[in-house]
């Protein structure tokens, strides 16, 4: 019998179990895959602690792997038994040997790419995508503000952003850190423990400010984002490590000079299966071709997933990491 990782309360890394489940035969319209590989990512922490509640409990938790598909429900055309796949996407369920997916949510993953980098760069990379692409499409010498940037979805950010032309300073915690974001892209890494990041963006763009800021961090970082943009500039809040942003004032935004606020997620990016399968096409595309290398920093068994949480809460982690079934 197939194992998962699942919870039956909300919680701390204690609550994550490595059980028997039953997976059944793939009904309409899904797919079953046998896992090869799992992304671990900080939605995955909201879910079990509750932050963002999951529909019913006891649940498998995480939303990100490779594998190849074993069979196809009725009406699934594009996909075949023995293809290797990847996802990114809900409903939650990723922590596990094997489980059933809607078909629609899966992309044929390329020749060049193996399934630990697949499940390693789907989430993190199509969040990039939809960021650098969508949110504020980010233009040849832009000033960018990246937070996190020696994490999974920042050493994406960095590159990719280089790629296009853009200017990138990346906060990180460590000068470890501020070396392997400088060697992905980051031009200008600050180290934020004994910095002023603020104050070092506006020195670093001649007291201009950035165009974007992404900032994954949440409340910690927020105000310090906005006093980093120019006028008219964005704030893009996509993640809360620190804890969700607090209510604010919007005049906070027009006393900065107009700037933007958004709170975009991957999951409205990617809900049509054109809009994924594009992202998607571009994502493997400068993966492929070299503009962008996915940092795998650390793996577990995914048996393990426990310590994995641990690790990424206390900022071990580097880089994107893969659970191994």
């Amino acid at each position: 019998m197939p194992k998962a990782i699942r919870i039956h309360a909300a919680g701390g890394p204690e609550v994550l179990t490595w059980e028997d489940v039953v997976v059944g035969d793939p009904g309409p319209g899904e797919a079953r895959v046998r896992q090869t590989a799992v992304g671990l990512n900080y939605i995955d922490v909201y879910h079990r602690t509750g932050l963002y509640p999951l529909p019913a409990l006891p649940a498998v938790i995480g939303l990100e792997g490779a594998g190849v598909v074993e069979a196809v429900g009725s009406g699934v055309t594009g996909l075949s038994a023995g293809q290797r796949v990847a996802y990114a996407s809900l409903p939650p369920g990723a922590y596990a040997e094997e489980r059933l997916m809607p078909a629609d949510r899966l992309v044929p993953l390329p020749e060049g790419i193996d399934d630990q980098t697949g499940a390693a760069m789907m989430l993190k990379g199509l969040t990039a995508h939809y960021l650098l692409r969508r949110t504020y499409r980010v233009q040849p010498g832009d000033a960018i503000l990246v937070h996190a940037a020696a994490g999974g979805v920042g050493l994406i950010l960095c590159q990719w952003a280089k790629h296009l032309g853009a200017t990138v300073i990346g906060t990180v915690g460590s000068d470890d850190k501020a070396a392997l974001a400088s060697a992905n892209g980051c031009d200008h890494p600050i180290v934020y423990t004994h910095e002023d990041f603020p104050a070092r963006v506006r020195e670093i763009t001649g007291g201009e400010g950035v165009a974007v800021a992404y900032d994954s961090i949440g409340k910690a970082t927020f105000e310090g984002s906005l006093d980093c943009l120019r006028p008219l500039g964005m704030m893009v809040s996509y993640g809360n490590a620190s804890g969700p942003v607090p209510p604010f004032d919007p005049g906070m935004l027009a006393a900065r000079g107009s700037l933007f606020f958004t709170r975009p997620s991957l999951m409205t990016h990617t809900a049509k299966n054109a809009d994924l399968v594009a992202g998607a096409r571009e994502l493997f595309e400068v993966v492929t071709g070299g503009q962008v290398s996915i940092t795998i920093g650390q793996t577990y068994p995914l048996s393990a997933a426990a310590q994995a949480h641990r690790d990424l809460e206390a900022r071990k982690t580097s880089g994107s990491t893969v659970l191994l079934p």
